[in-house]
């Protein structure tokens, strides 16, 4: 299997990187130069002087770089991950869904038992952010179904309670809390949901939108399946300096969650934004549907 992953991503990165271009990696110290033998494997010259440059990431502003071709994930040198592809060398069409799926399924398991301790910052994110009682609650993106809980307690036992994710093996995890929850899963893209036009009355989405390849299309596509008047909580049980700092990274000012960025792209696709929190503890940002 780790043969066949290996395979999936190097056909990617001989897509993306084309004749030249910037391999940026993620990873322990040794991952660029694992990679990069893997390339001259597959004959492609990455050489200090070649057509192609393998080197370490160190910010996500690397992902948005003219010359960076593709960013992958060496965390696990057993489990290469794509994480970005410049557009206009490798759509997202062709590799996202494939790649998220990737890096979630081998995770799923054993999830709870890494971040279970964040179940308390869940609860509080939901509580705090005016969820409608009565109404209709999806948590996008709910892997292993932490919200869950909180957003049956929000919108009481007359509202309905929905949690989306991709990754079969996540929502094979989270089916526990959605019996006690007596909330619905579904299987989804949170870029093409399978919802109509103003399905929701509150959307949670939990570390999601900076990691989909165009967050202006998944914040309309939020917009769309949200009735106006609706809530979008934006959350992660960890604040933004505190995460960078984390991954060995500084913060980058042009990310989409800074503060000097989040409300103009909030407007923009259909948002207002009604408070903003950036604490070491979490982010935590609420948005109301125009």
């Amino acid at each position: 299997m780790s043969d066949r992953r290996w395979d999936t991503v190097l056909t990617y990165l001989a897509a993306a990187a084309g004749p030249t271009g910037v391999i940026a990696v993620d990873g322990p110290a040794e991952a660029a130069g694992l990679l990069a033998a893997r390339l001259r494997a597959r004959s492609i010259d990455v050489s200090p002087s070649g057509d192609v440059v393998v080197r370490a990431r160190t910010s996500r502003s690397d992902g948005r770089r003219a010359d960076v071709a593709a960013v992958v994930d060496l965390s696990d040198p057993s489990w290469p991950i794509l994480s970005h592809a410049d557009p206009a060398r490798l759509p997202a069409e062709r590799w996202y869904s494939t790649e998220s799926r990737a890096f979630f399924a081998v995770r799923a398991a054993r999830w709870d038992a890494k971040f279970g301790d964040d179940l308390p910052a869940y609860t509080a994110a939901v509580s705090s952010s005016s969820v409608r009682p009565g109404g209709v609650a999806i948590d996008i993106g709910c892997g292993t179904g932490r919200a869950l809980p909180p957003l049956r307690d929000a919108v009481g036992p007359a509202g309905t309670v929905i949690g989306v994710d991709h990754t079969p093996e996540m929502l094979q995890v989270a089916a526990g809390r959605a019996r006690a929850s007596a909330a619905t899963l579904v299987q989804g893209d949170a870029r093409q949901l399978p919802f109509a036009t103003g399905t929701a009355d509150a959307l949670f989405a939990a570390g999601l939108v900076t990691h989909l390849p165009d967050q202006d299309e998944a914040l309309s596509e939020l917009a769309r399946i949200t009735r106006p008047g609706g809530r979008l909580i934006l959350f992660h049980p960890t604040g933004r300096a505190t995460l960078a700092a984390r991954h060995g990274r500084t913060l980058d000012p042009s990310e989409l969650l800074a503060a000097d960025v989040l409300p103009a792209v909030m407007s923009r696709t259909g948002w207002s934004l009604l408070s903003y929190d950036d604490a070491p503890d979490r982010f935590h940002a609420v948005g109301q549907r125009n």
